[in-house]
C-alpha cells in the first residue's frame, strides 16, 4: 500500500491540489483571526445606555456589563424607595439585556451562529453573567426599554 501512496504524491497535479488545500487551510485561519480581532474591538466599543419606562432612571453599562453610570431624574425624591429601587433593578436589567442583543448580533454577523469561537463569546455573556441579574429573568414583565421606550 505504501508503493501506491507514494505513485499518488508523483503526479504533479495531485500535488498541486494538497498544495491548494493547505493555502486555503491557511487563509481560512488568517481570516477567522481577522474576523475574531475585528469583533474584539467592536466589543470593547460597545457601551449600553437604558433609560426606564417612566424616565426616572437611566443606567449605562461598559461591556463586561458592569454599571459604569446611573442618572436618578429629580422625580425620584417624591417617589417611595422601594419604587426607585425596584426601577433602578429593571433598568439595569433592560440594559443587560440590550447588551447581550448587541454582543449577539456582532458576533453573529462577524463570525457566524455556528462558530465555536462565537458561541463562547455568547456563553460568556449569556452563560447567567448578563442575562438573569439581579434576581430575575430578563424581559419579565413591563419595564425600560433600550431607548426609554416603555415595556409591554
Amino acid at each position: 500500500m505504501a508503493a501506491a501512496d507514494a505513485g499518488r504524491w508523483e503526479s504533479g497535479a495531485e500535488i498541486d491540489a494538497a498544495q491548494r488545500r493547505v493555502e486555503a487551510w491557511q487563509e481560512s485561519f488568517a481570516d477567522r483571526a481577522e474576523r475574531a480581532a475585528e469583533l474584539s474591538r467592536r466589543l470593547a466599543g460597545i457601551r449600553v445606555t437604558v433609560r426606564g419606562a417612566d424616565g426616572l432612571v437611566e443606567a449605562t453599562l461598559d461591556p463586561a456589563g458592569a454599571l459604569v453610570g446611573l442618572r436618578l431624574d429629580e422625580r425620584t425624591r417624591q417617589q417611595p424607595v422601594d419604587r426607585v429601587a425596584e426601577e433602578i433593578l429593571a433598568t439595569v436589567r433592560a440594559a443587560r439585556v440590550e447588551l447581550l442583543r448587541q454582543v449577539t448580533e456582532a458576533t453573529v454577523e462577524l463570525l457566524g451562529a455556528d462558530d465555536p469561537g462565537g458561541q463562547a463569546v455568547l456563553n460568556s455573556y449569556g452563560g447567567g453573567r448578563l442575562t438573569a441579574p439581579y434576581g430575575g429573568p430578563p424581559g419579565a414583565g413591563p419595564g425600560p426599554q433600550p431607548g426609554g421606550a416603555a415595556g409591554p
